[in-house]
């Protein structure tokens, strides 16, 4: 079984995909830093040299790779990943995969984005905190729809990654 973790950016995937992987005695992959070694850039780079069409056909291409090589593996999305190119079909559809939805309240994901905004290439631009609580509040109403398709949801507001990888690891065994 894989287990793919999916939710907004700065909601936590990386954490606690890395958490439970540790807790599951399973491998992790990160789907982003898993296009960055096959791409040979980061996902910035991509974005700067090639645009945003082009790193979600990519990124696409490398999920599908990784649900169809991979097994026994935590796997943590990128933000975006569900929300295009039939990749929450991709997914749901696989019967080897469980799915978990890390649903973060507006304000957690606006505090938790602020500091690390300049890492992050679709919010690097944003000065404000209120800019960027506008940018999550769209993103957050857009892509809602796709997370929610996930098998499960975890909220993870006002919890440790322990608690949230506890959990998780209930809901599943």
């Amino acid at each position: 079984m894989n287990i793919v973790l999916m939710g907004y950016m700065g909601s936590g995937k990386s954490l606690i995909g890395s958490n439970l992987s540790k807790k599951m005695k399973m491998d992790y992959l990160d789907l982003d830093d898993y296009i960055e070694n096959q791409e040979k850039k980061s996902i910035a780079k991509i974005f700067e040299d090639h645009g945003e069409i082009y790193f979600r056909k990519k990124e696409s291409f490398y999920l599908n790779e990784v649900l169809n090589t991979y097994n026994d593996t935590i796997i943590s999305l990128g933000g975006g990943t569900p929300c295009f190119a039939g990749n929450i079909e991709m997914i749901i559809n696989k019967d080897h995969v469980k799915s978990i939805y890390l649903q973060t309240s507006l304000d957690e994901l606006t505090n938790r984005l602020f500091a690390e905004r300049s890492k992050r290439p679709l919010i690097a631009h944003l000065e404000s905190l209120e800019d960027l609580k506008d940018f999550i509040r769209k993103h957050v109403f857009e892509r809602s729809f796709y997370y929610n398709q996930a098998d499960y949801k975890i909220t993870t507001d006002q919890k440790q990654v322990d608690q949230i990888t506890e959990e998780i690891t209930s809901l599943l065994f």
